[in-house]
C-alpha cells in the first residue's frame, strides 16, 4: 500500500472527504517527524512506538576495493512493533 492508497482507505473507512483524509495523514506524519527530531518518542499502544537512536562512528569495508574507510555517527529512526500488530500477522 502506497501513501494515496492509503488516503483513499482512511477516506472510505472514516467516510470522509481524500482531501481531509491526507491533512489527517499528512498532520500526523509531520507530528511523528517533528517529536523525532526533538529525540522524543512517540507511542501508539497495539500498534507500536518510533524513537531515535544514536549508531557511533565506526570503520568499515569499502566491498569493491577492500580499503578501511570510516562510517560517520548518525541518528537512526528505530521502529518496534506492538503486541497487537505483531500477533495480527502472524
Amino acid at each position: 500500500m502506497n501513501k494515496s492508497e492509503l488516503i483513499d482507505a482512511i477516506a472510505a473507512d472514516a467516510g470522509i472527504t481524500k482531501a481531509a483524509a491526507k491533512l489527517a495523514l499528512e498532520s500526523f506524519l509531520g507530528n511523528v517527524s517533528g517529536t523525532l527530531k526533538k529525540g522524543g518518542r512517540v507511542s501508539l499502544v497495539g500498534f507500536g512506538s518510533w524513537s531515535v537512536s544514536n549508531r557511533a562512528a565506526r570503520d568499515g569495508r569499502n566491498p569493491q576495493t577492500g580499503n578501511t574507510i570510516q562510517i560517520a555517527a548518525k541518528n537512526v529512526v528505530k521502529f518496534k512493533a506492538g503486541a497487537e500488530l505483531e500477533g495480527s500477522v502472524n
